[in-house]
């Protein structure tokens, strides 16, 4: 099984006015999600489960793919590691079944989580890594010697597209 992790693209500061889950990208924001979309795409694996936090950010950068998605609440901001691996699992099926089921599952979240996500991952450990805003963290599940291991297969952010 495959997991992106899509970290929504720049959004315009919060404060009193704006609740955070209304937040929206920036313009710069909406063109780092256009470029990250326009490099994923020809990229993606057909089987792909796309899931989205509630926020408006996430799904302005979701949007940018033009591809069909599902709000899931357990991604939302200030979810937990556990929240979000639960989700990537199809609400409850095994991580061998949802591969099977969908071939690839991308979260498009937010920061601390989606880092520490990526950290527990590859490390074995949660960590407060960073992921850039806009960018995109592709691992893929391995089986070696009857390990499962997780494999870094791309790091891409939008300054790199440029």
């Amino acid at each position: 099984m495959d997991l992106i992790l899509w970290r929504h693209a720049e959004a315009e500061d919060g404060g009193f006015d704006v609740p955070d889950a209304e937040r929206r990208l920036t313009a710069r924001g909406e063109k780092q999600a256009r470029d990250m979309a326009k490099w994923l795409k020809p990229r993606l694996p057909k089987k792909l489960k796309i899931l989205v936090s509630p926020a408006a950010r996430t799904q302005q950068t979701a949007h940018a793919l033009a591809l069909p998605f599902e709000i899931e609440p357990r991604i939302a901001c200030g979810a937990d590691i556990a929240a979000l691996i639960d989700a990537a699992r199809l609400s409850g099926q095994s991580a061998a079944k949802a591969a099977e089921a969908s071939g690839a599952v991308m979260l498009v979240g937010h920061q601390p989580t989606l880092g520490q996500l990526a950290a527990l991952l590859l490390s074995g450990t949660a960590a407060d890594w960073s992921i850039k805003k806009g960018a995109i963290w592709w691992l893929a599940r391995r089986n070696r010697e009857n390990h499962d291991l997780a494999v870094l297969r791309a790091v891409m952010n939008p300054e790199m597209l440029r």
